[in-house]
């Protein structure tokens, strides 16, 4: 994709932050993050020919991600641009016979459904919508496309008898009343009244006819039976789905009378529906639910009339997702996670389970989390990311039984002449219970094995998530910097079973503690680490276990703590899914438990907390919001520690979706470090 020049602020940004300065030209460096792509949602034809996906970049000018739809061969030839617009392109769906491709095309806020008639290559939006849509599903004969997008709907229950206001006269914005528990999201900020519904659209355009309707929020995937009359799908239409949020089921939609009968009825979420090829039976994921704070959702069968449910994953002991039909009905696919690696498998009928594809990922470009995505042609097929500890995402092919082939090298004109951090892999005990934890080491480029260096311990997340040997942009640019960088996976990490995840079930943080650590001392081992200069940091889940382990020890020179959860209590109440948080991650709510909450608070150790520590924290987070952040560098400051925030604007919980901030995130964690006596940059 074009490059374009970079603009004069951003230049200035990238000077003054100290991860973009005195680096050898060989390295990884901050400009290069602009530079990174990413092949997402690669959709292969029904016939296994042809492959489309999104191409996703970043554009300097407006610090924001661009996408555009490429398309290729199953064997990588004829790579070439398919739809190039402004705003954003995404969505991409094939029609039943492979003759056309449906897709979204965003810009100024705006949304329209597009269809492409491949052969000829003329388009024409078939709908102008005033919300984004989801979920594009075809229907069977290829004469219809459904869809979820929100309607706004309601007023608030209390209306305020209010005098007109004087002509000219300025009173003010507006007064919002607040009458729903969950009010707002991280990312969509203070949430407008209304649902996401249903549609259906006919593919020659025309006006959407919306098929569901109520207070709540219906989601895809969208699976049609095969003779189009029924719509599948799932939803959460309980009476008390406010307050139970995670019991959704799966429903069938009748188009004709608008009819809705549920087909699954247990206490849990049921999801991800997907019809057989011959419309008998329905594919879909879940679990019974047991309020644990981790469960691992197992993929189900059943009749098509909802009778004779069964799991087929019984004995995998690890979450799916995205069950898809082989065309023969024999088959289902599916993604899951296993130590710290994404796989594509199926399951038979009878329970068998055989993996497909491994490396699935490379979608996260600042940290190495999971997530992948894959699509399954009829002859067998499978279109997917391909990621690796030294590129993000890529397209790749492969068949049961077969070689995986990588199609498609987006990133060789940014990487292939750089020298990135060696990741390496390895398994250490935890000096708790002797478990084996699973960690990586990020090597600086040129590492010499009899010297020393500083560390950097990078925690992830969740803490229900898992790192693994993925592309890394953040940790890249720290090893660039001079650093031996670690992140495992410590206890109530995802990928290892959902035994090993509860074992921070209302006991978090806690033994994660002695996992992390056990981590630095088998690193020290190696004898190559400066026991002088270890530096710790983390975002989120990371960022929680970043205070906690310096409110127990003092071994590291200083500490950055990002977007961090401070204080359960207030946390609880004021973060943007009360009803989950309180009932899953503790045992009831905080009036009920004050002892319980404040014990596994790292606001309770601060008295202890001697390193100097700097705070990161999007200001419109509301995952775990700036408040936690404040009321930690407060209690800093009034003991006496060095400490300082920064606090960045218009940002999120993701505060990367800037690259412009994934790169001043990484300068202001470097410039801290050195700051207290890193000197990795002179090394």
């Amino acid at each position: 994709m074009p490059r374009p020049p970079l603009p004069a602020a951003l230049a200035l940004l990238l000077l003054i932050a100290p991860a973009a300065v005195s680096q050898p030209t060989d390295r990884f460096e901050a400009l290069d993050v602009f530079e990174l792509e990413r092949a997402v949602d690669p959709r292969i034809a029904p016939d296994g020919e042809q492959i489309v996906y999104v191409r996703s970049g970043f554009d300097v000018m407006t610090d924001r991600p661009r996408t555009t739809l490429w398309i290729l061969r199953r064997d990588g030839t004829d790579h070439r641009p398919l739809v190039v617009r402004d705003g954003s392109v995404s969505q991409p769906r094939w029609s039943p016979d492979g003759h056309r491709l449906a897709y979204v095309a965003s810009n100024q806020g705006r949304a329209h459904i597009f269809v492409r008639w491949m052969d000829t290559g003329q388009e024409a939006p078939v709908a102008y919508l005033p919300h984004p849509p989801g979920d594009l599903s075809w229907s069977p004969d290829g004469r219809k496309i459904a869809f979820s997008m929100f309607v706004a709907e309601g007023e608030a229950s209390v209306q305020p008898r209010m005098p007109a206001p004087p002509d000219g006269a300025d009173w003010g914005p507006a007064i919002t009343l607040i009458d729903r528990l969950t009010y707002r999201a991280d990312g969509g900020g203070y949430l407008e009244r209304g649902y996401r519904q249903l549609f259906v659209l006919p593919v020659e355009g025309g006006t959407p006819r919306q098929l569901t309707s109520g207070p709540y929020d219906h989601s895809g995937p969208l699976s049609w039976t095969p003779d189009g009359e029924h719509l599948i799908f799932s939803a959460n239409r309980h009476p008390d789905g406010e307050m139970e949020p995670m019991n959704s089921e799966v429903y069938a939609l009748h188009l004709v009378d608008g009819t809705i009968t549920p087909l699954t009825e247990r206490f849990g979420p049921d999801t991800s529906p997907a019809v057989s090829p011959d419309g008998r039976q329905i594919a879909y994921v879940g679990f019974d639910d047991r309020f644990q704070g981790y469960q691992v959702r197992q993929l189900y069968v059943m009749d098509r009339d909802g009778r004779n449910a069964r799991s087929l994953t019984t004995g995998l002991d690890r979450s799916v997702s995205n069950p898809t039909w082989s065309a023969d009905g024999r088959r289902i696919y599916f993604q899951y996670d296993t130590e710290g690696t994404t796989r594509v498998a199926y399951a038979t009928l009878d329970g068998q389970v055989t993996d497909v594809a491994i490396d699935v990922g490379g979608l996260s470009v600042g940290r190495p989390y999971s997530g992948g995505q894959f699509s399954l042609a009829a002859d067998g097929t499978v279109a997917f990311t391909y990621g690796t500890p030294y590129h993000p995402a890529e397209v790749a092919v492969t068949r049961a039984g077969q070689n995986m082939q990588r199609l498609t090298h987006l990133n060789e004109d940014v990487l292939g002449h750089r020298q990135l951090g060696e990741v390496e892999m390895f398994w250490y005990p935890s000096s708790h219970d002797g478990r084996r934890i699973q960690g990586w080491i990020i090597k600086p480029p040129g590492f010499d094995s009899t010297k020393t260096y500083p560390l950097i311990l990078e925690i992830h997340g969740g803490p229900f998530a898992n790192y693994g040997s993925r592309f890394a942009a953040e940790l890249q640019l720290m090893a660039a910097a001079g650093y031996v960088v670690l992140y495992t996976n410590p206890r109530g990490s995802t990928s290892y079973g959902e035994a090993f995840g509860n074992l921070i079930h209302h006991a978090y943080p806690g033994h994660d503690y002695d996992d992390l650590m056990s981590g630095v001392d088998a690193l020290i081992e190696r004898g190559y680490i400066d026991e002088d200069r270890m530096f710790v940091t983390g975002g989120s889940g990371g960022g929680v276990l970043t205070a906690w382990i310096i409110g127990n020890t003092d071994r590291f020179r200083a500490a950055v703590v990002q977007k961090p959860v401070i204080n359960w209590y207030s946390f609880v109440l004021y973060a943007d899914n009360p009803a989950f948080f309180y009932r899953y991650w503790f045992p009831g709510p905080p009036w009920e438990h004050e002892a319980h909450y404040m014990a596994r608070s790292p606001i309770s150790l601060v008295g202890n907390v001697q390193t100097p520590t700097m705070l990161i924290t999007g200001e419109v987070d509301y995952r775990t919001p700036i408040p936690e952040t404040e009321q930690y560098y407060a209690a800093l400051k009034l003991r006496g520690v060095e400490a300082a925030m920064v606090r960045v604007p218009d940002a999120s919980h993701g505060i990367a979706s800037r690259p412009s901030n994934l790169v001043a995130k990484v300068g202001y964690i470097l410039a801290w470090f050195e700051r207290y006596g890193s000197d990795a940059a002179r090394k």
